[in-house]
C-alpha cells in the first residue's frame, strides 16, 4: 500500500496524456486530473502529449479514493 501522506511522483510513458498517466497511477480520473493540474504549474502548456519521462507529481488529495456514491434502497 502506498503512503498517502506524500506526494506521488509518475513519469510519463511514451506518448501518454495526463489523463492516461492518472488513470495509470490512480485507477481513476474523476477530479484527479483537475487536483494534479493545480499541483504542477505550467503542466497544460506541454501540450496533450506529455514528453516521454516527464515527471508529474501526483498530490495527497488526488490520490485518495473518491468517495462512492450512496445508493437509498428505500424510500
Amino acid at each position: 500500500m502506498s503512503d498517502l501522506t506524500a506526494p506521488l511522483p509518475v513519469q510519463a510513458l511514451p506518448g501518454e496524456r495526463l489523463d492516461q498517466l492518472v488513470f495509470r497511477a490512480l485507477g481513476r480520473t474523476s477530479a484527479a486530473v483537475e487536483e494534479v493540474l493545480a499541483a504542477n504549474p505550467n503542466l497544460a502548456d506541454l501540450g496533450s502529449t506529455l514528453p516521454t519521462g516527464h515527471v508529474v507529481i501526483i498530490p495527497v488529495a488526488a490520490a485518495r479514493p473518491a468517495d462512492a456514491p450512496q445508493v437509498q434502497l428505500w424510500i
